[in-house]
């Protein structure tokens, strides 16, 4: 039998001619779908702002805990935080509490729809509407709070209503503060123009 009708041969020779044809097809295949791609759609970030995106950098449920120099333990919690571009230091925050609980063993919660926490002011800042209770039976609602971070300081930004053991109270302003005739206690103070509706019931 001659080499030329042997069937390995005729697939050799074959192979060498389909092969070839079969690469080309394929690559001429890829050019034309590479022609039909729209690169706006290859890339969907292509057009993020990164120094935007920078400056809405954010976090997530953060919480944070401390102790002031008296020894109140600070414990604050937000939705989210931000950095604040115009203050180095400082984060604004949405949804955010603070609690503050006392050496004498009671406790005040705090909050807010909105606020900050300034690092080198030491204090945070409860805005946007103010919700406050105690552990010793007060509810107190402001405007806005302030609260130290380096010691037990709370004062109302405004006006407040609150409800508590006595009744039910109006005043121009709130503060908590460490008693100055008893250093292991603290006071809750209102002032400016109380008005007292006594409940005996309470």
């Amino acid at each position: 039998m001659a080499a030329g009708n042997n069937p390995y041969s005729r697939f050799v020779a074959w192979a060498k001619v389909l092969l070839p044809l079969g690469a080309l097809s394929l690559l001429a295949t890829l050019f034309l779908i590479a022609r039909q791609i729209d690169p706006d759609a290859a890339i969907p970030f292509a057009d993020v702002d990164v120094e935007q995106f920078a400056r809405e950098a954010r976090i997530g449920a953060p919480e944070f805990s401390g102790v002031t120099e008296d020894g109140t333990v600070v414990s604050l919690a937000a939705a989210v935080a931000r950095p604040d571009p115009d203050v180095p230091g400082r984060m604004t925050a949405e949804r955010l509490s603070a609690e503050f609980e006392v050496p004498d063993g009671s406790r005040v919660t705090a909050v807010s729809g909105q606020g900050a926490v300034d690092s080198p002011a030491q204090r945070i800042e409860l805005l946007g509407g103010v919700d406050v209770t105690t552990s010793t039976g007060y509810r107190v609602q402001s405007d806005g709070l302030w609260a130290a971070l380096d010691k037990t300081s709370l004062t109302s930004l405004g006006p407040v209503e609150a409800e508590g053991p006595p009744g039910r109270i109006s005043a121009e302003a709130m503060e908590m503060t460490q008693d100055p005739e008893n250093p292991g206690a603290y006071v809750l103070v209102f002032k400016g123009g109380v008005r007292l509706v006594y409940e005996p019931g309470k």
